[in-house]
């Protein structure tokens, strides 16, 4: 018998204050708190690490969960990894969801980057009150044929590319071209 994902059933990531954390999400996010437990032994590892494991509904059927360890050395990131590469991407409806997400990040006093066209999707970027970074997206217009046009030949061979070279193959240049194009004329009159 063989099986396939069917989806996320949650993703976790450490916080340094639950509460803290809950009205962050809840406040900022609109995410509903759905569930919380606390235990005193690891079910898994059996080991005594009191925790707080909080829940908080992602949509669709995604939940963000979160563990507050006051036991443990107090939390940090991977410093030989940049800041921009580990992040939590969550999906808004178009464009006007994520202008309306960061005027209303930007009134409660968050930073945001953005809004970034990748391409295909367009995003923002800021950080939770733990330090993770969080992006908010909504996919392009045209991203469904863009996407196929990447799938349907150019994801093998791209990652061929990279694995032999550690290079940036060029098959996906076409995404940011009129942008690159956009860019250039700018210069081309100053």
């Amino acid at each position: 018998m063989t099986f396939h994902i069917e989806q996320i059933h949650h993703v976790a990531y450490r916080c340094k204050d639950a509460q803290e954390t809950v009205n962050w999400y809840s406040k900022n996010l609109n995410m509903n708190f759905i569930l919380a437990f606390a235990e005193d032994y690891v079910p898994s590892t059996k080991a005594f690490d009191p925790y707080m494991h909080i829940f908080l509904d992602a949509g669709n059927g995604n939940v963000l969960a979160f563990f507050e360890l006051p036991n443990q050395p107090e939390m940090g990131r991977d410093e030989n990894t940049p800041k921009w590469v580990q992040h939590l991407a969550l999906k808004v409806k178009d464009r006007s969801a994520l202008l309306a997400a960061k005027d209303h990040l930007e009134n409660n006093g968050i930073e945001v980057l953005g809004v970034t066209n990748h391409g295909i999707f367009h995003s923002i970027y800021f950080f939770d009150p733990n330090g993770h970074r969080i992006e908010l997206t909504y996919d392009d217009e045209t991203s469904h044929e863009k996407i196929s046009m990447i799938t349907e030949g150019m994801k093998k061979e791209m990652l061929e590319e990279w694995s032999k070279t550690k290079r940036a193959p060029h098959h996906t240049h076409f995404l940011h071209a009129a942008e690159l194009e956009n860019n250039a004329v700018k210069t081309n009159k100053n």
